[in-house]
């Protein structure tokens, strides 16, 4: 990826300079590109810039939105050679999933394209007194708030729904991976009207509060952690501003007593490496029924040896760095008190000797240490057992999040059921990617408010209007 400037903010189709900062690669901690940051007068401009397009776009048909996200779907697919290498250089995943990051994105954007006919065609209620229409109007103004991990996706599922709804959206990204967002902004604005879609990027509170606080603006959607998440909620509430919160989880991961060994393993390997283990829906917590813990344990324990971290364009490599170097010293320095506390560490091939990698790790017999009580983050597995999966349940659903889960069991009836008994947003039975633009994605407690995907998700973004008609 060559250097890339990145403006401090897109508003009203004009690119606007800010202080500079640099864009690090994680691998090698040396700069990839440089972006402007802008300030709470600029959140303003771009507020500015939304309220007068809202009247149009609002009350543009459904179809002419349609249209538009159509063609920005396309145009991401036409440009996956351009934004995957940025995706990897500035996030750290790999390349082949970077790739598969901007094919997800333009997927979230085909199905919002859909929703409002699929929505419209659900609109209709009779009684014998009356004919009842129900009418889908935006909400307004949304601030859409981003995260570093998935930086062109999460953004995607947000801005597809919110404009799709007919609502101006203005993206504040993660300051740390600014090249991705701002290639999707741009792409928008080839097709969108002016001032539908706005660009800014700073200090996340200064920002992200200047957008808050606009009494123009109707809804916040963000993604990222409990605690942040938790202030956004409050300050929103002084307004009653509507907010859609995708927030932290402990993704647990059970095998059944019925589970295949090496199949489970194959799904948790999914589930736990993706994206670096870097993902509010990696699995955090293995759950392996005693009857088959040594079996379990020995296949686990041999696909850990065997990867390997390594820079975002080697194709020989199982995962890429970290962030940044703090995320690695806070996991290292979590195994290693693990470690010291008793439990048995398995540990993967070292990465190269500079850059923010680290070796997978498996933490066995992992209850009771700090680990286990954490959201991990990264390439780390702690590993249970367990006798009574009732227990199980209960314990899980006593940690107050539920964002995902895995269960995994050859009779697929008792393993739904298991499902069925979680307080979590979202579960995979058997796969270890469990999420689609076409259902819904969310958490129960303090996972997050609201949901993303589906018809639930373009909701997040309309106010419903009922009209009662005398028959």
């Amino acid at each position: 990826m060559s250097t890339t400037s990145i403006p401090a903010a897109r508003i009203g189709g004009h690119a606007l300079p800010g202080i500079t900062h640099d864009v690090i690669d994680p691998a090698t901690g040396d700069a990839v590109g440089s972006v402007g940051w802008a300030d709470a007068a600029d959140a303003e401009r771009a507020v500015d810039a939304a309220a007068t397009a809202f009247a149009d776009w609002s009350s543009a048909p459904a179809r002419t939105r349609a249209d538009a996200l159509r063609a920005i779907a396309t145009d991401l697919r036409a440009e996956v050679a351009d934004i995957a290498p940025a995706i990897a250089a500035e996030s750290g995943k790999l390349l082949a999933e970077a790739n598969a990051e901007v094919e997800f994105s333009a997927k979230y954007f085909d199905w919002f394209a859909e929703a409002p006919m699929i929505a419209e065609e659900e609109a209709g209620r009779v009684t014998p007194l009356r004919r009842f229409r129900i009418r889908r109007h935006p909400v307004g103004i949304v601030a859409a708030v981003g995260t570093w991990n998935f930086p062109l996706s999460i953004p995607a599922r947000k801005i597809a729904a919110s404009i799709g709804a007919g609502c101006p959206t203005i993206l504040k990204p993660s300051e740390r991976t600014p090249v991705s967002s701002d290639a999707l902004v741009r792409i928008c604005e080839r097709h969108l009207p002016v001032g539908v879609i706005g660009h800014i990027i700073g200090d996340g509170q200064v920002i992200t509060n200047a957008l808050i606080d606009d009494p123009r603006v109707a809804a916040v959607t963000f993604t990222g952690s409990t605690p942040i998440g938790t202030l956004i909620a409050e300050r929103a509430g002084r307004s009653l501003t509507r907010t859609c919160l995708e927030l932290g989880g402990r993704a647990p991961f059970i095998v059944r007593q019925d589970a295949d060994a090496d199949d489970a393993v194959e799904h948790l390997m999914v589930a736990k490496l993706r994206n670096n283990g870097e993902s509010c829906i990696a699995a955090n917590t293995v759950f392996v029924h005693s009857s088959l813990a040594e079996e379990f344990r020995e296949v686990l324990a041999s696909r850990i040896e065997a990867t390997r971290p390594g820079a975002q364009t080697d194709a020989e490599v199982d995962f890429g760095p970290l962030i940044d170097e703090a995320a690695v010293e806070r996991l290292t320095d979590l195994v290693e008190r693990a470690e010291r506390s008793g439990s048995r560490v398995v540990r993967g091939k070292s990465g190269p000797e500079h850059g923010a990698f680290m070796a997978a790790a498996l933490v066995e017999d992992a209850r009771g240490t700090e680990l286990y009580e954490q959201e991990i983050f990264g390439p780390v597995i702690a590993l249970v057992t367990y006798e009574d999966e009732a227990a199980v349940v209960e314990e899980i659903n006593g940690w107050g999040v539920g964002l995902a889960g895995y269960v995994c069991g050859r009779d697929l009836a008792a393993a739904e059921d298991l499902a069925d008994s979680l307080r979590i947003g979202i579960v995979g039975i058997n796969n270890g990617a469990p999420n689609t633009p076409e259902v819904p994605f969310g958490g129960f407690g303090a996972s997050g408010i609201g949901r993303e995907g589906g018809i639930d998700g373009y909701d997040e973004f309309t106010e419903q209007q009922s009209i009662s008609i005398a028959r």
